[in-house]
């Protein structure tokens, strides 16, 4: 009983502590020599540190469930790509093994053809004839002893996962040359990509066929990711506008502020005037679609290729025109003739290279260096391998 009564005693010397707190309290003011006294009862002092702890609480509360929601959230995504990442073990592929030869058979004889599709469309490079050993030399094994019969299906399979993980890095290699190489245009990879799977459809269909299972070893899923990205990545640097748009040096004004020739006040001037003889051919600075031929303002007669991921070229001032509305044209060749139309002080062109409908400095792709210019040409010429081969 004594720890009872010594409970009970520490609890009233903490009422009277806590009571001690809040005792009536007069305050004095004195303004224009009258004194005027302002009393808080404790009562009062009572309501508003109870309405202060309530509020306190409450929030703390709040902030607790979002803590814990917040880690619940963290969990589960860890769960999950625990999940998305697991390879298959050796023991569940013994069982995929012993459960049906002639399923297993048709699933790897699905995955054949994908990994040669997907190696024509995208690569110029296969890996050794006799692939290195790797973590998968285990399950081959074990597959070997438990199924006899299946000896031969698993080290198939052992041989498409190296051919696979041979593949992702190649693509991973080629996707960070052609970021490096959009980068020092100074555009945004990122950005471009986006843009690039930005109007995309069409109904479903299996790559493998209605009745096909899924691939379910993550190193495939992985594989596919970045050959679609590498291959984002290649067609938006092919789409650049680095080629010159005709066939003369002298450049007669420059990009950004310049006094107008006609004023003479300050102006902005978005693009660059090349000047030349009537009649010098005006060429193509990229691969694109003509979306505009025609007379437009003080433009003259104009010619505009939309390009891929958002870049438009715009040559203006033309004598006349090579190409016609709604044709693709190649990077380089002939789509008109320069000329002196619209406002203009004598033959010249002046080309424009727009970014989602801004106008930014076509100097940093026309004065690109060699090298950057180089792994352009390469990318550009898989993306033109990929196209022709998607199109058979």
């Amino acid at each position: 009983m004594g720890w009872v009564v010594s409970l009970q005693t520490r609890m009233t010397g903490w009422r009277d502590r806590i009571a001690g707190w809040f005792i009536d309290r007069e305050f004095f003011m004195r303004a224009n020599g009258q004194v005027r006294f302002l009393k808080i009862s404790a009562q009062m002092q009572r309501r508003v540190a109870g309405t202060l702890a309530i509020v306190v609480g409450i929030w703390l509360l709040a902030t607790l469930g979002m803590a814990v929601n917040q880690i619940n959230v963290t969990i589960e995504r860890m769960a999950l790509s625990e999940k998305q990442a697991k390879i298959e073990s050796a023991e569940e592929r013994v069982a995929n093994y012993r459960g049906s030869i002639d399923e297993v058979t048709a699933d790897l004889q699905r995955r054949q053809k994908m990994l040669e599709s997907l190696s024509e469309q995208y690569l110029d490079e296969v890996p050794a004839a006799d692939a290195p050993a790797t973590e998968t030399d285990q399950a081959v094994k074990k597959i070997s002893a438990m199924v006899p019969e299946a000896a031969g299906l698993a080290q198939i399979e052992a041989r498409q996962i190296y051919f696979a993980e041979f593949m992702t890095r190649v693509a991973l290699a080629r996707t960070l040359k052609a970021e490096t190489a959009i980068r020092r245009f100074g555009l945004n990879p990122d950005v471009l990509a986006r843009q690039a799977t930005s109007a995309q459809g069409g109904p479903f269909q299996s790559f493998f066929g209605k009745s096909a299972k899924d691939v379910r070893d993550p190193r495939f899923t992985r594989l596919a990711t970045s050959l679609g990205r590498m291959d984002a990545m290649e067609r938006a640097l092919a789409a650049i506008p680095t080629s010159m748009p005709a066939a003369v040096m002298l450049m007669s004004s420059g990009f950004g502020y310049r006094s107008d020739p006609f004023t003479g006040g300050g102006a902005m001037h978005a693009g660059l005037d090349f000047k030349g003889p009537i009649g010098t051919p005006i060429l193509a600075a990229a691969e694109g679609k003509v979306t505009f031929a025609g007379s437009q303002g003080g433009y003259g007669n104009c010619i505009e290729i939309t390009h891929a991921n958002g870049l438009v070229t715009r040559y203006a001032h033309l004598s006349g025109f090579n190409v016609s509305l709604g044709q693709r044209v190649s990077r380089g060749i002939q789509i008109a003739r320069m000329g002196s139309t619209g406002r203009s002080t004598g033959s010249h062109l002046h080309f424009e290279v727009r970014l989602n409908g801004q106008a930014i400095n076509p100097r940093k792709f026309l004065e690109a260096n060699p090298d950057v210019l180089e792994v352009q040409a390469v990318a550009g010429t898989r993306a033109d391998n990929s196209s022709k081969f998607a199109k058979k």
